[in-house]
């Protein structure tokens, strides 16, 4: 279902998880299991009571638990039951999993570098980022396509998993994405339905600026 250009004025809300400990070491996650840290789950707290005030129709989340944990204080709020869905884990990295950024940059400097400058790389051997977008962009269309006439779905996720979604849902090309900026811990993005599509309405949204720290910065 490609849910835009059909002038039904929905909204989707693209939520980055809470703070891991991994996010404060600067440690690559990507498809690794790890939990929210006390002060992440704070934060989804907070951000669940702002969410809550959008009146959200609908939930789905990443089956991995810092995700999965985040989403479920905006349940704990709306009410809502979550549909949790593997398809929108973050990148699989390989090699780079569980590495800090001084040693993916030592170790991997070249893939790094061109990563950074926009090239198509498996990063440690992992998924492309049109991989990713290729798995979680349908599944975000195919939930905003179920919402009411200006519903609001809410989809709680991963950096750079969210960067690429956005990116498809756009239209922009691959080596364009890196022009989005990174979501700090448990801000958000939105995007509402227009007459040509869908377009960027909020970006990083929700709290005073904080570092961006996880996969994606």
């Amino acid at each position: 279902m490609n849910g835009s250009g059909s002038g039904r004025g929905r909204r989707i809300v693209l939520w980055r998880h809470g703070q891991t400990a991994w996010n404060l070491e600067r440690r690559f996650q990507g498809s690794t299991d790890i939990d929210l840290t006390e002060t992440g789950v704070g934060q989804a707290r907070r951000a669940a009571r702002l969410l809550a005030s959008l009146r959200p129709d609908a939930i789905v989340a990443s089956d991995l638990r810092r995700a999965a944990d985040t989403a479920a204080e905006l349940a704990a709020v709306t009410g809502l039951a979550v549909v949790h869905d593997s398809a929108l884990r973050e990148t699989y990295a390989g090699a780079w999993q569980g590495l800090t950024h001084e040693e993916i940059v030592e170790q991997y400097g070249g893939q790094y570098a061109a990563w950074k400058r926009g090239e198509p790389i498996r990063r440690g051997g992992g998924e492309l980022e049109t991989e990713v977008a290729d798995r979680a962009a349908p599944v975000v269309l195919d939930h905003a396509g179920a919402l009411p006439d200006a519903g609001t779905l809410v989809v709680v996720s991963h950096g750079g998993t969210i960067r690429t979604t956005i990116g498809r849902l756009l239209g922009l090309e691959a080596h364009h994405w890196e022009g989005l900026g990174g979501l700090s811990n448990c801000c958000w993005s939105v995007l509402g339905e227009g007459a040509r599509g869908w377009r960027l309405l909020e970006h990083n949204a929700g709290t005073l600026p904080e570092p961006v720290l996880g996969d994606d910065d």
